[in-house]
């Protein structure tokens, strides 16, 4: 738990004083003199991010300088790693914004992913909660974070489709939501023949499945999320080569991040109906893998045409879009590890986002913004509608044209999505390729507590 590293207020604690850039010669005109003369021979400028331990009279530690910047975490994100162990507190933070990042902050700089490892990392420093804080929203955010990144960072041999429907049933059990899964040939059976298609060709023990979770009460606004749940991709019979296979035990980050978002709002009990659908599959290569210009059908009664079975998440989503269209929710979202071609337009740490709600997008990318968890929006171009049609089927997954991929991807999803139905969805990394404060090299979470501010903005009073 990354929040355990907050505490409650009662002891010795050394103080963080927060110092904007243009407030530093200020504060240090009042400062004492051996925080002057340090700050001096140092140079610290209070650049947001940057700290300072400036020493007492015999050597101890006495305070800690911060340089801050408008409310955001990563300004504090930095501290756990860098200071000594014990126990910190901040002074003049009085905003519960203010306070929020900080403890924020503090929690997501503490994450560490060690389970696989017989030898532990010492346990980084403490802090006091501050006191304007709202601790149960920051701690279901830091939760909800390391959630995410547990499941994406947890190697394919250990997550495969069953261990991830165990995640979700184990939420499910946590929160006295209800879950239901549909594993194997009952997916043909039920009628959702394109997950079953993408996940065929793996081994009996991973079968592909369609996971789903419920939650609140009927009489409630129904919100819907739909998880990219492709376990391993191996890219199937296109096989990916070895540089891009490496990565894709992330492939399941969509589904992870409808877990954390799912997380949030049940924990928060916002007075929704949730309903969390994920198809999980393992892009295998077998005998009985699907071919490149196979025809697959699907539940919304289209038929795709397989140009490249290496987009496989697409075919996926078709049946989990087409089900959850099914019940006309309120708001419905996808998040998806989908397209090279997004990380190509945004790079890695920048979402995009597709929605066919102008006023869905704008409250989404003003969420984002509040969050310091960014979004793009990106168009659904019209005039590229023509290049997912299929000579011999209704649509195919793959265009022949090369640019465009991921608003052709998006374009796709949005023909098994229902009409009227206002639907964002989300084309994410969901992976740091480096580390930052905060944000270590790995699986992460993106645009999660954005979407979640969403939901509690419409839907919490």
């Amino acid at each position: 738990m990354t929040s355990q590293y907050l505490v409650d207020p009662g002891g010795p604690a050394i103080p963080i004083q927060p110092i904007a850039k243009e407030e530093l010669p200020t504060w240090r005109a009042r400062a004492g003199a051996i925080a002057q003369r340090w700050i001096e021979a140092t140079s610290f400028d209070a650049a947001p991010g940057k700290s300072l331990l400036v020493p007492g009279r015999n050597g101890e530690l006495e305070s800690v300088l911060l340089g801050v910047s408008e409310p955001t975490p990563w300004d504090w994100a930095a501290l756990p790693l860098e200071l000594p162990r014990g126990t910190y507190r901040i002074e003049g933070y009085h905003s519960p914004k203010e306070a929020d990042a900080a403890a924020l902050g503090w929690a997501l700089g503490t994450y560490r992913f060690e389970r696989m490892r017989s030898k532990k990392e010492a346990a980084p420093p403490s802090l006091e909660w501050p006191e304007a804080c709202n601790r149960p929203r920051v701690t279901a955010m830091a939760e909800a974070t390391a959630l995410v990144r547990d499941l994406i960072n947890t190697p394919a041999s250990d997550l495969g489709p069953a261990e991830l429907a165990g995640a979700a049933e184990q939420l499910a059990n946590d929160n006295e939501a209800s879950f239901h899964v549909i594993v194997g040939d009952d997916l043909l059976e039920k009628n959702y023949p394109a997950i079953h298609a993408v996940g065929r060709a793996a081994a009996p023990s991973r079968a592909p499945r369609l996971i789903e979770l419920s939650w609140g009460e009927a009489s409630h606004p129904k919100v819907t999320l739909v998880g990219k749940g492709v376990c391993f991709d191996s890219g199937g019979l296109d096989l990916k080569p070895a540089t891009n296979m490496k990565l894709m035990k992330k492939d399941m980050g969509g589904a992870a991040h409808v877990l954390g978002v799912a997380a949030m709002v049940m924990g928060a009990k916002l007075p929704l109906r949730l309903r969390v659908l994920i198809p999980a599959v393992e892009n295998a290569v077998s005998g009985s893998a699907m071919r490149p210009l196979d025809v697959v059908p699907t539940r919304k009664g289209l038929t795709i045409e397989i140009g490249n079975t290496d987009a496989e998440g697409r075919v996926i989503l078709a049946d989990a879009l087409a089900e959850a269209s099914g019940e006309s929710p309120s708001l419905l979202i996808d998040f998806a590890t989908l397209t090279g071609a997004a990380r190509v337009a945004l790079g890695a740490e920048l979402p995009a986002m597709f929605a066919n709600d102008d006023e869905l997008a704008s409250a989404l990318l003003a969420c984002a913004t509040g969050e310091s968890d960014p979004l793009w929006r990106m168009p659904l171009f019209e005039p590229y509608r023509k290049l997912i049609d299929s000579k011999v089927a209704d649509i195919t997954n793959a265009p022949e044209a090369p640019l465009g991929g991921a608003i052709t991807a998006a374009l796709f999803l949005r023909e098994f999505v229902g009409d009227g139905i206002p639907w964002a969805h989300i084309d994410l990394m969901a992976w740091n390729q480096s580390s930052r404060p905060g944000r270590p090299e790995g699986g992460e979470a993106m645009g999660l507590r954005a979407v979640y501010a969403l939901l509690e903005e419409r839907f919490k009073k």
